[in-house]
């Protein structure tokens, strides 16, 4: 009797039988990270590299857009994002997005108290439409539930806390959507991310041309620079906080509901764009508001205060925000000449307490200007390296261009002699290669000392190691001896001031082309 009542419950403990790939990731892409969920399903994320590894480091980018017309929600203004995850191999934090947008299939294996008897078929790839954003955050939180009951090592971890899924911020989504570091910056502040071939290979949006007034499977179209299928169009997908207008260089302080971001299958090819931004109202009536063009996407992330230790590491760097120091390359700063000590002091000593509170204002004020500062002169340290690094290029190109000139004007004059016509306009475009090369080499090396003389060597190091992870996101990796190359003539002048054009010159010559 014992073995036939086992007999008769071991189908019903056996493991689902997993999905087809093709139904969950039917583009697979190299750097795919593949979670798993109930019912034998599975959820492909997206890594978005976010330059800069340490703890309170993140990175400025422009969020927003041009329309004058759509300024009071889309204004372009400054943002920042930072990674959830530590990334061991750069110096750079990451978190994970939904390469897909949440599919019937997917959030039905979430949502619903028992598993279907058959796998999902391809027609539910569709993305899950008639949402509300109570709906999105409830799967999130089934999911991570989920996850860490029976699938805890697969997800990321930081600091030993393992990560959890939720819907994306603004800046995460607006960041990821835009390509990330995977596009230049101007490319990242241009309406739409780079598209080889027009909008309809990339998005689903009205018309018979395209959407032809329906949603559509996930992943027929071609993905964004970061891997990112129908992150415009298809389905409006829906933001974590809730909508806040815009006040040119930040957002209004008055919260209302929630966000929906990329338009979806009904919006017009005109209106498709990045910025695009739209308030949802949290009800309609008595209930939650849905509607058949609105889905999602999550992300993974993390805690901040992921332990005691990095809580203190977190204070300590925190208190050193905004520290007044020397310019960069100056003499270190005495302590007696620091304002910000004389606040404390002040503030301290301070017996009334409507003075105190005005000094230690003052004092936060300040630390916020220079914290500021530092900020400013980090990024432009950077764009000085990156703008060596293209000169060392251009340098070494040059160089090896005059040189192959050089062997046709010689072999030219051996066998016609210099007075031959053809030797003389070699020789013609020689000097006029070589004076322009002369010329470069001028801005070079004015641009290295005014580079080594304005940024210390360890502001230097530090934002070479973020351009070199932005350079590789963007499949730049390439100009990496560059960089190196005009970072080594950089450290050498530092160290003896000694304008060696020459020498600078002869290593660029030597750099062969990746």
């Amino acid at each position: 009797m014992a073995a036939s009542l086992l007999a008769s419950i071991t189908p019903a403990l056996a493991a689902p039988e997993p999905w087809d790939s093709k139904v969950y990731n039917p583009k697979p892409l190299e750097g795919d990270t593949v979670l798993p969920m109930p019912c034998g399903g599975s959820m492909v994320f997206r890594p978005v590299q976010v330059p800069g590894g340490d703890a309170y480091s993140d990175y400025q980018i422009t969020v927003g857009g041009q329309d004058q017309e759509r300024g009071f929600a889309e204004g372009s203004h400054p943002a920042y994002v930072a990674g959830s995850f530590t990334d061991s191999k750069a110096k750079a934090r990451y978190y994970l997005i939904g390469k897909y947008e949440i599919t019937e299939a997917q959030y039905d294996a979430v949502m619903n108290d028992s598993c279907p008897e058959s796998k999902p078929s391809q027609a539910k790839r569709l993305s899950k439409g008639g949402v509300s954003w109570f709906d999105a955050i409830a799967f999130s939180d089934k999911y991570s539930q989920w996850l860490r009951q029976n699938a805890l090592k697969s997800l990321p971890s930081e600091d030993g806390e393992a990560g959890y899924v939720r819907l994306p911020t603004e800046v995460e989504w607006e960041f990821a959507a835009r390509g990330g570091i995977k596009v230049s910056p101007a490319e990242f502040n241009e309406r739409l991310f780079p598209m080889t071939g027009g909008l309809n290979k990339y998005a689903w949006f009205a018309g018979t041309q395209s959407a032809n007034g329906k949603p559509n499977l996930t992943g027929q179209l071609e993905p964004n620079p970061l891997g990112l299928f129908d992150v415009l169009g298809n389905m409006d997908e829906i933001i974590f906080e809730p909508f806040r207008l815009n006040r040119l260089d930040r957002l209004h302080g008055q919260s209302g509901s929630f966000v929906v971001r990329g338009g979806n299958y009904m919006t017009s090819a005109e209106d498709m764009r990045s910025a695009d931004r739209q308030e949802v109202p949290f009800y309609e009536g008595a209930t939650p508001r849905r509607s058949k063009t609105t889905g999602f996407r999550v992300v993974v992330a993390a805690p901040v205060l992921t332990s005691q230790k990095r809580l203190q590491t977190l204070k300590d760097e925190w208190s050193k925000l905004g520290a007044v120091s020397a310019a960069d390359n100056a003499a270190p700063a005495k302590t007696s000449d620091d304002p910000l000590e004389d606040l404390a002091l002040l503030a301290k000593a301070s017996t009334d307490p409507a003075t105190k509170a005005r000094l230690e204002k003052v004092q936060t004020t300040l630390r916020a200007n220079i914290a500021a500062r530092d900020d400013q002169r980090d990024r432009a340290a950077k764009a000085s390296l990156r703008l060596g690094a293209f000169l060392g290029r251009k340098l070494s190109d040059d160089a090896h261009a005059i040189d192959a000139l050089a062997k046709v004007y010689k072999g030219r004059v051996e066998t016609g002699g210099v007075d031959d016509p053809r030797a003389k306009s070699y020789k013609e475009e020689l000097d006029h290669e070589q004076t322009v090369m002369d010329g470069n080499l001028r801005y070079y090396a004015d641009t290295l000392i005014r580079t080594a003389e304005d940024y210390s060597s360890d502001t230097l190091k530090h934002q070479r190691e973020i351009l070199l992870v932005e350079l590789q996101g963007m499949g730049l990796a390439e100009l990496k001896p560059y960089v190196d190359q005009y970072f080594t003539h950089i450290a050498a002048y530092q160290k003896d001031k000694k304008v060696a054009r020459i020498q600078w010159l002869g290593d660029w010559n030597k750099l062969q082309a990746p």
